[in-house]
C-alpha cells in the first residue's frame, strides 16, 4: 500500500486513524479493536468483514 493512500484513510467507526500491517495485509483500529482486510490491494473498510483484535495485539 502507498504511504500516501493510507494517511487519507481513517477507521469508518471511529475515524481515527489506521495502522497498516504488511505481514498481515490488514489495516488495525485500535480505537475500534478491529483489523480491516486488505484483498488484492484494495483495503475492505467494512465492520462485518473485519476481525476483532486480541487483547495484545490492541495493546502492541
Amino acid at each position: 500500500m502507498q504511504a500516501s493512500f493510507l494517511d487519507k484513510l481513517v477507521c469508518p467507526i471511529t475515524k481515527k486513524p489506521l495502522e497498516y500491517h504488511a505481514d498481515t495485509q490488514e489495516l488495525w483500529s485500535k480505537s475500534a479493536k478491529l483489523a480491516f482486510p486488505i484483498r488484492d490491494g484494495i483495503p475492505i473498510m467494512l465492520e462485518n468483514e473485519a476481525r476483532e483484535l486480541t487483547d495484545l495485539e490492541a495493546k502492541s
